[in-house]
Order: C-alpha cells, then structure tokens, then sequence
C-alpha cells in the first residue's frame, strides 16, 4: 500500500486476515517439508525413486478431490507441483535433460512439469537426451513424441531403436506462439523462428507482419537469442524464451490453433508403477507374411485393449522393414496386458515394451 493511499479500515481488516493464513500457509508448509525429509532418508536407504509419477497422480488427484472452490484446480495443481518440486531438491536434487537450448518448447515442458526446484540441463538433440538419462547423467529427460497438428517426432521414435530408456510419465502441453522483441513493433523489420513455427502462424504473419522479413532459425530459442542482441529483429516462441532473454511479448498467442498440443515423454531407466490408469508403450517389427501386422492388432483387439495410437518408422536395417509403435490402454503388469504381449511376439521378429506410465489427464 502506497503512503499516499487512503486507509480503508475494511480493507486492513481482509489484509490482516491475508497476513495471519500466510503465516499458517509457510509454517504448514515447511512442516510437510520436514516430513519429506523423512521420506527422502528411507527412500535413499531402500533405493526407490524420488520423482514417482504414481504417487504425483494421487496427490494431484487428491488435491481436486479437496478442491470446494473459489480458485480453480489448474491453480492448485501449479502450487502443488512446485510444492513437490521444492520436496524433490530437499529428497535429492534432480537433473533433468532436454532439447536445447533454454528457452524451447521442450524446455517449458520440462518447467512445467517439474516446477523451478530442479536443475534443467539443455542438450544438443533427441538422442543426446536418451544418452544422458541411460548413462545416468541425468536422472530424467524431457522429449516431444507427437503434435497435435503435426503428428510423430521422428527423432523419438528412432531413438528408441538404439536405447534402453523406458517411458516413466507423458506430458500434454498446450503450445502457444508469441512475438517477442526487445524494441517496439513499429521498429521490425525482420521476424525469426523455426519453419514449423510459421507454418502454424500462417493466418497471424499473413495480416499483421505481411510486410515484415521472415527468416528461419535453428530454433525458437536461437530466435530469441538473436532478436535480444539484434535491433529490429523480433522471434516467435515461448514466453520462457522471452523471459530468458529479456524479452517483452508484442503480441501474444499468434498460432492459428489455439488448441494446439504437444506430447512429450519423461523417459528414466526404470519402469513406473501401475496408477489404474496407465498406458503402455510398446515397439515391434512384424514377420514377414501376410496380415501379420493385423494379426498383432487383433490380439489387442480379442483381449478388449484399446489402442490410442499407432506409428511407424524404418528399421533403417532392411528396406521396406518397419518398426510400429503403439500406446495401448493399461498396464504392463495387468494380466490382460501381459497376455497380450506374450501372444503378439508370436507374431513379431522383435517386441519390446518401451514403458508404462500414467495416462495424462491434464494438459498443462
């Protein structure tokens, strides 16, 4: 309150109030922080994880379940997951990897789901990512899988090929374009970002930056980079990127779908545990006959498991050989899963299950 404000004996009265549950709310707090100090000393002793995707959806989902109003549950999932993020530093600092540099898609990803109490470490490409959290470099990588407009990323699918890093949490993520600049927009001349980044703004380059330069760039976050260092270049990319360099958004949310999204997997070396509410991921390539594909589909079919989506690439071994992918519902430890995993490698020349992790049921 400014000293030139008037006092309004009502409104001190609410402060106070505001004041004395904030007093609760920090004491509260660092009192369940203590109890998370507790349980980082057991898990270090019997080994478990410190970032478990089952029992982050039971918190979540408790949280709703509590939540009677007036702020929303989006508002209280963002203070729970940077209340767990704060309980992961205290359990163990966690490093986690993703395409780089700071300031991209995967980087705001990552943010999101982990909250700022983590160490982010930016990598050069995909694979880098699944080497990194193999060697046990980082403890977990962050990479895209599919969009919503744009379908599979095929660095990730490929990457799998080569890589025993399982699945542990997928992530939905609404992407939002928006023009950054560190000079006003009747000064830009030139608008940089990645190609694919334009192909989504179409409609907003087309009516309002129709007699603007537009120039591609390795990355949105490259983009950025340069529009802070550079008068009269402005970038297309994400708020984080914008913050990171200094940047102010001219104009906000650009895309031409604004339902845009983004899945992106949280790949780890170990498995998740079941929720109830799992998908699998799982990778094959089919014998060579007739129908074999459909044969493996069928098996899932037969066992009443549905399939949420269905990819393939080459095997870059022999031509004309592909490797599928499938998300099926459930759990790989479910017995309705495992016996249709069993009974789809009798039709396969390899089968591997690339994780199970909770469906995601938010898109943050």
């Amino acid at each position: 309150m400014s000293a030139s404000e008037p006092t309004d004996p009502a409104l001190e009265a609410l402060r106070k109030q505001i004041d004395a549950i904030d007093e609760q709310l920090v004491g509260l707090l660092n009192r369940r922080a203590d109890v998370v100090v507790e349980v980082g000393k057991l898990k270090q002793k019997s080994g478990g994880p410190i970032y478990a995707p089952d029992r982050e959806k039971l918190v979540l989902d408790k949280v709703r379940k509590l939540n009677h109003g007036p702020l929303p549950d989006r508002c209280l999932e963002a203070i729970y997951r940077e209340v767990m993020s704060g309980s992961f530093a205290l359990e163990k600092p966690l490093r986690i990897g993703y395409l780089g540099p700071a300031g991209t898609f995967s980087h705001a990803a990552a943010v999101r789901k982990f909250g700022s109490g983590v160490e982010y470490v930016p990598l050069s490409d995909i694979p880098s990512v699944f080497e990194e959290v193999v060697r046990g470099h980082c403890d977990y990588g962050m990479v895209p899988v599919e969009n919503s407009l744009h379908g599979g990323v095929v660095d990730t699918l490929d990457a799998f090929l080569a890589s025993s890093a399982k699945i542990y949490a997928e992530v939905k993520v609404t992407i939002h374009h928006n023009l950054l600049a560190a000079s006003p927009w009747e000064s830009i001349k030139t608008v940089l970002s990645k190609p694919e980044v334009f192909s989504q703004c179409r409609n907003w380059l087309a009516s309002t930056a129709r007699d603007r330069d537009v120039q591609p760039a390795a990355s949105t976050s490259k983009a950025a980079e340069i529009a802070a260092t550079t008068p009269g270049v402005a970038a297309i990319g994400s708020t984080l990127a914008g913050q990171l360099h200094g940047l102010r958004v001219l104009f906000e949310n650009i895309e031409d779908d604004p339902d845009n999204q983004t899945r992106f997997f949280v790949l780890s070396r170990e498995g998740a545990r079941k929720t109830g509410d799992d998908k699998t991921a799982i990778m094959f390539t089919t014998a060579h006959k007739p129908g074999a594909l459909a044969e493996v589909l069928d098996v899932f079919k037969e066992r009443g498991i549905n399939l949420t989506d269905i990819e393939k690439r080459p095997s870059k071994k022999v031509n004309w050989e592909y490797y599928f992918f499938i998300d099926a519902e459930g759990h790989a430890d479910e017995p309705r899963m495992k016996q249709a995993i069993e009974e789809s490698r009798q039709h396969c020349l390899q089968l591997t299950v690339l994780g199970s992790y909770p469906r995601a049921t938010e898109v943050l």
